[in-house]
């Protein structure tokens, strides 16, 4: 009876999990909407631009006199009062919006989902059944928040580092982003560009198969979910919650962070949105298991079976990516030099290192699955390399394995077998 009632709490929390991934802005509309007026801008955006910008449908919180119309044409994508009304019915994923009494969208908050779920694009491109827990690489998250109509409060937290930062600036900086990618560090040390003037932003990290191992979600030693979820609501949704990190007092390596505070933001218990919900949103991210592939579809049985020799051989992959976790357990991260790249990144992070990332349901990417084909692939941090052969001609190169081109082949097709 009592392992009865565990399960059933353990059910019970995972579920919860579920509707706050989904649906919870942690109270974050106050910022987004309140002070950015985002919702300004949503209300003035079509289904097809937001589309456009990578943001997803819900077809399963769309009617069915709606799924036939979009089916046959016949709903008119081109008319922003379109996308309020889908907003109202929790249609669009990750956007949740308050509406004042003659139905106006007076404000809107952004939830976990905006960046970590998409759709299976079932009805159309962008329309489907939602799929939680992978990384929505279409959308154009700087994109979106560059339209906001006040940018100033993201100016006026870079320019607490002492170099003034104007809002036209801001801007700029988040259109350099592109689909896919975020940049959380940005507010914490205010580089906005790579040495090679690329933009600093990183890929958005899947948030499936991630029970197991250590620092599930990031680089460079942040923390595990927990941390990452604090972080995510309190410090970049601003939602209204409770966050410590005392690494960020470190100016030299913060400077906006420090001057901020944002290692040291606290609100009464009793007005914490976020601290009480964070067992159960760990909880529901470690159940999402990573994509399985299918032979004959999504890999080459034969050529798989002959990669994994040589990734545990002569490829010597499996000195870091462990079988099955894909990762080491214990303390997963390396410094740059392990890698023999460079460490801009990885300075970025407090432990100024790299995470041994997992390999499970990789060749979701690499088919390019649930994406505009143009945003598939894209390997590393930073989505350096185009594919997964790109990756594995870079490590020949860089530790000098001497894996032939077939060789390569084979090491491709069975990370895509993971």
């Amino acid at each position: 009876m009592k392992r009865r009632h565990a399960v059933n709490d353990m059910r019970a929390l995972i579920t919860s999990g579920q509707q706050i991934f989904r649906y919870d802005t942690f109270g974050d509309e106050a910022y987004w909407g309140g002070e950015l007026h985002l919702n300004d801008a949503v209300a003035r955006l079509s289904p097809n631009a937001a589309l456009g910008l990578g943001l997803k449908i819900d077809a399963d919180n769309l009617s069915h006199s709606e799924l036939e119309a979009l089916k046959h044409s016949r709903l008119d994508m081109r008319n922003p009062a379109v996308t309020v009304q889908l907003i109202r019915q929790n249609a669009v994923l990750g956007v949740v919006g308050s509406f004042d009494p003659a139905g106006h969208l007076s404000s809107v908050g952004l939830t976990c989902a905006l960046c970590h779920s998409t759709v299976d694009n079932s009805v159309l491109p962008g329309v489907g059944h939602r799929i939680d827990g992978i990384a929505n690489r279409d959308m154009n998250s700087g994109a979106i928040i560059a339209a906001a109509p006040n940018l100033q409060p993201i100016a006026d937290l870079l320019s607490m580092a002492g170099t003034t930062i104007t809002a036209d600036q801001v801007r700029a900086v988040l259109l350099s982003w592109g689909p896919g990618k975020f940049d959380a560090e940005i507010f914490l040390d205010g580089k906005a560009f790579q040495p090679d003037g690329r933009s600093a932003a990183a890929l958005i990290p899947n948030s499936r198969g991630l029970a197991g191992f250590n620092l599930e979600t990031w680089t460079g030693g942040w923390g595990a979910l927990p941390y990452w979820d604090a972080f995510v609501a309190v410090v970049l949704l601003h939602g209204n919650g409770t966050f410590f990190d005392a690494r960020f007092d470190n100016a030299t390596q913060f400077p906006v962070a420090a001057a901020a505070g944002l290692g040291h933001i606290s609100v009464d218990p009793d007005e914490d949105r976020v601290t009480p919900k964070l067992p159960a949103l760990e909880l529901y991210q470690l159940s999402l298991r990573a994509l399985r592939p299918r032979a004959g579809v999504d890999f080459n049985e034969a050529a798989a079976e002959r990669g994994d020799a040589l990734f545990s051989g002569k490829a010597n992959c499996n000195r870091c990516h462990h079988e099955p976790l894909w990762t080491e357990p214990g303390w997963n991260t390396h410094p740059a030099s392990d890698l023999q790249i460079d460490s801009f990144a990885a300075d970025r992070a407090p432990e100024h290192t790299y995470k041994t990332m997992n390999l499970a349901g990789i060749f979701q990417r690499e088919r390019g699955l649930f994406m505009k084909p143009e945003n598939k692939g894209r390997y590393y941090h930073d989505g350096r390399f185009a594919t997964l052969l790109d990756v594995l001609e870079s490590y020949n190169t860089r530790f000098g394995l001497g894996l032939t081109a077939h060789e390569e082949h084979d090491v491709v097709e069975y990370l895509k077998s993971l």
